[in-house]
């Protein structure tokens, strides 16, 4: 597995993101070692911040602060191939249950998280609620935004499908635009810039190019049948979870409906629709995320 590093001048004076940079060491899956970095601010119960594709824990830049202040330790993580932490250069190095491997030996292996909210978007829930279903025991809360769990059995959106298809076919994918394309408020160029600051040219995106082609889309994608054991496991899942969606993404619109009916904990809760907030909803209504985690 070869694997690219991105420089750390890159990550030097981004607006609003003055966190210490925390780093653990995860089996690659080929013999090798794979660097995962993560953000660890403020003492309390645990409340871990899953980010999605193409982005990385700036994304929270705006969420860490306030709930630091209410008491909370804020853990978000950079998936492997984002952010700070390390690249595999290939296509064929990433597949959904490796990302999930990384990210179980990052959390729970060498953090031993426990108690955990969550809070998950796009990807993070594609990878935070398979790990909820091999731990249910470590996670006290869910708070759900703009994700899903698919397996393939029911048809994807016209919106995700195009995204699915230019990914994986454009020469570069501009971070920047991406999320800035994904938001309702307008991203200004600083922030754009921090979204490209882990990808210095084309051999550090492995990544995020190849993850949309990785959310299952058919019966029996290669990881169909451990997303249909994780409903599995949702289904016995009685601890409280709460659903927010907002009302400009469609990427992810009426996918909150699968976990309102089938996941225990969500029934009988106040879930919300975030007005004003598009698929990446953390750049769009910070204040609305807090609340959910302090409230649920």
């Amino acid at each position: 597995m070869d694997i690219v590093r991105t420089p750390d001048e890159r990550f030097t004076g981004l607006p609003s993101f003055d966190f210490q940079a925390h780093y653990v060491s995860v089996p690659s899956g080929d013999g090798g070692t794979l660097r995962i970095h993560h953000l660890d601010e403020g003492t309390g119960p645990t409340v871990l911040l899953m980010h999605g594709e193409p982005s990385w824990s700036y994304l929270y830049r705006h969420v860490i602060p306030p709930l630091v202040s209410e008491g909370f330790r804020c853990i978000a993580p950079d998936l492997v191939g984002f952010g700070r932490s390390d690249k595999p250069t290939s296509f064929a190095d990433h597949t959904y249950a490796r990302h999930v491997g990384w990210m179980e030996a990052a959390l729970f292996d060498a953090l031993d998280l426990d108690g955990i909210t969550m809070f998950a978007q796009d990807w993070g829930g594609l990878i935070g609620l398979r790990l909820v279903a091999a731990a249910p025991e470590r996670f006290r809360r869910l708070v759900l935004s703009n994700t899903g769990l698919p397996t393939g059995d029911q048809p994807m959106s016209d919106a995700f499908l195009a995204w699915q298809k230019m990914s994986t076919t454009v020469p570069f994918l501009d971070a920047g635009r991406v999320v800035d394309g994904g938001t309702v408020r307008s991203l200004d160029v600083a922030e754009q810039d921090a979204y490209r600051a882990p990808f210095p040219d084309a051999t550090y995106q492995a990544a995020p190019r190849v993850m949309p082609a990785l959310v299952p889309t058919s019966p029996d994608d290669p990881a169909s049948a451990d997303n249909r054991a994780a409903w599995k496991v949702l289904s016995t899942f009685d601890r409280p979870v709460v659903c927010a969606w907002s009302d400009s993404d469609p990427i992810t619109a009426g996918a909150d409906r699968a976990f309102r009916e089938h996941v225990p904990g969500a029934r009988g809760r106040q879930h919300r629709t975030i007005e004003g907030g598009g698929h990446f909803v953390q750049e769009d209504r910070p204040d609305e995320i807090v609340r959910l985690i302090t409230s649920t």
